[in-house]
């Protein structure tokens, strides 16, 4: 998940140099045609197969991680980025919320140790969440109510895209194939979302920038992927925070965006909630063994 994290943190870099010219569906568009490009150039190679048993399965999570992207991009391009970002990373709350209605836990421990565990976990996505906060001060005016709405929203998508993506890592589906039928579902439906605005001439010297922005996003994919495949769901979604830490960072150190103390606080908090969730369970793992 932290390799997921900088793969993010690094996409949103792109995205912000990229924005200067493109779109938000233009955007999306690369980002996801690019990453397609690289999947699929992988899976040839390897001489994989595409075929799999659970493709309404695989067709439901595509299709509910592309809205939830999209819903986010409404978000942006309606609220300020900090709200924006905060709405959308309520998605480790919802994630525990739903979990236990829509997963088995993942380690049968005794009951005494799998409460503390649990309610350990809770804590650290809560305290991660308290961090982004802080960290982001988003901020709402009463004309931000739909958009608002819709950028929440995106959060819960994000949230049952995750669920979907550990119920596929629990019947085996490999997580370059998840991938890459959520990146050709992003690509189809984002290229018809282009096609409904004004398009922009792509020059030589934009391809960096787009290859490097659909390179990072599926490498931060599979990463995300292979974490919620096999990881502690609640601890893989308090790592998740530290997109928002290494993003921060990327703007002091190219855009000489200064933090101040309280922002220097919520990034501690962010770092010690991913600290606790591990912790916890490392020393839950150990009490199975």
């Amino acid at each position: 998940m932290l390799v997921a994290a900088l793969g993010f943190a690094i996409m949103g870099a792109l995205v912000k140099v990229g924005a200067t010219k493109f779109s938000s569906a233009e955007l999306v568009f690369y980002r996801s045609a690019f990453g397609l490009i690289a999947i699929y150039a992988f899976i040839f190679a390897r001489k994989l197969s595409l075929r799999t048993p659970v493709m309404a399965k695989q067709m439901s999570r595509s299709l509910v991680g592309f809205a939830a992207l999209v819903l986010f991009f409404y978000a942006i391009a309606h609220l300020p980025l900090a709200t924006a970002i905060t709405l959308n990373y309520t998605s480790p709350l919802f994630l525990a919320l739903f979990m236990p209605f829509m997963l088995q836990m993942e380690h049968k421990q005794n009951a005494t140790h799998k409460s503390f565990a649990k309610k350990s976990l809770y804590g650290a996505v809560v305290l991660g969440f308290i961090g982004i906060v802080i960290l982001l001060k988003p901020t709402f005016n009463n004309s931000d109510v739909l958009a608002g709405a819709l950028g929440l929203l995106s959060g819960i998508g994000a949230a049952v895209a995750y669920i979907h993506v550990k119920q596929l890592g629990n019947v085996f589906e490999p997580d370059w194939r998840t991938v890459f039928y959520f990146t050709l579902v992003s690509t189809i439906g984002s290229g018809l979302w282009m096609l409904l605005q004004h398009f922009t001439a792509v020059d030589w010297s934009d391809l960096p920038i787009l290859i490097g922005l659909g390179l990072s996003a599926t490498i931060a994919q599979l990463a995300l992927t292979r974490a919620y495949r096999t990881g502690s769901t609640l601890t893989v979604a308090s790592l998740a925070y530290v997109t928002v830490v290494l993003a921060s960072l990327f703007g002091m150190l190219f855009w000489d965006e200064q933090l101040t103390w309280s922002e220097w606080f919520a990034i501690g908090l962010i770092i010690l909630s991913g600290i606790i969730s591990v912790n916890t369970t490392n020393n839950s793992t150990k009490t199975t063994q």
